[in-house]
């Protein structure tokens, strides 16, 4: 089973994500962890990634497509892709990909939120500048204000979590994403899942539509 996920800033496409790869034992593949780990790495590359999220732009399309589809060419088969593609250069050259190498997507969720809730989930997130630990202000605060649980460090605001650039990566998202849309609506795989409510309402959404297509294709190989 070979899946596309995506949503605003703040859909929870990550959580979700984590939570498909271990139900259905998948491959987990993350633009934003692929992206993130070249900036720890603190790389020119990686340098030059952080300035553009910090402005709440995209990085470059050469860029992106470079570091998924490398992934991609160790994976193949049995995967979930979280956040990619999210430009029409990025749709084109994830299909020409996968049809050089005759890999099919069986299904596309975008997992939609409205601005009002994107802004509110992710500007009020909160990460340990030492160990990592993420909190949210309403949703998980930490035991102590602006301390972290685990170690004790103080909790930061990451710059691309400010709302004002929220706002501008949520508009920036819904701009980029109607043609990718329209794309896999004809495609036939696009489904829409309501992001509103918690991480289990949500994920009630999503699980019917996935153990239908795993036990459809599991079906189809025991009858090859």
């Amino acid at each position: 089973m070979n899946i596309l996920i995506f949503g605003p800033p703040g859909s929870g496409k990550s959580t979700h994500s984590r939570k498909i790869v271990e139900r259905y034992d998948l491959k987990y593949i993350s633009s934003g962890d692929i992206i993130r780990a070249e900036i720890a790495k603190a790389t020119e590359l990686g340098k030059e990634m952080e300035r553009y999220l910090s402005r709440g732009d995209l990085i470059p399309d050469v860029v992106v497509n470079t570091l998924i589809l490398s992934k991609l060419r160790r994976i193949r088969n049995n995967f979930i892709i979280d956040g990619y593609p999210r430009t029409a250069e990025q749709v084109l050259a994830l299909e020409n990909y996968l049809y050089d190498h005759g890999i099919r997507l069986d299904v596309a969720i975008d997992i939609f939120i409205s601005k009002e809730t994107s802004i509110e989930r992710i500007s009020g997130r909160r990460i340990c500048k030492s160990c990592g630990a993420v909190y949210h202000v309403l949703y998980n605060p930490p035991k102590i204000p602006n301390k972290c649980d685990v170690c004790g460090s103080e909790l930061i605001q990451r710059k691309d979590d400010m709302p004002e650039i929220v706002s501008r990566r949520y508009d920036i998202y819904i701009k980029n994403m109607e043609p990718i849309i329209k794309f896999y609506q004809k495609q036939g795989i696009y489904v829409q899942i309501n992001g509103h409510g918690g991480i289990e309402e949500v994920w009630e959404r999503i699980r019917p539509l996935l153990d239908y297509i795993y036990n459809k294709e599991k079906k189809r190989k025991e009858h090859e």
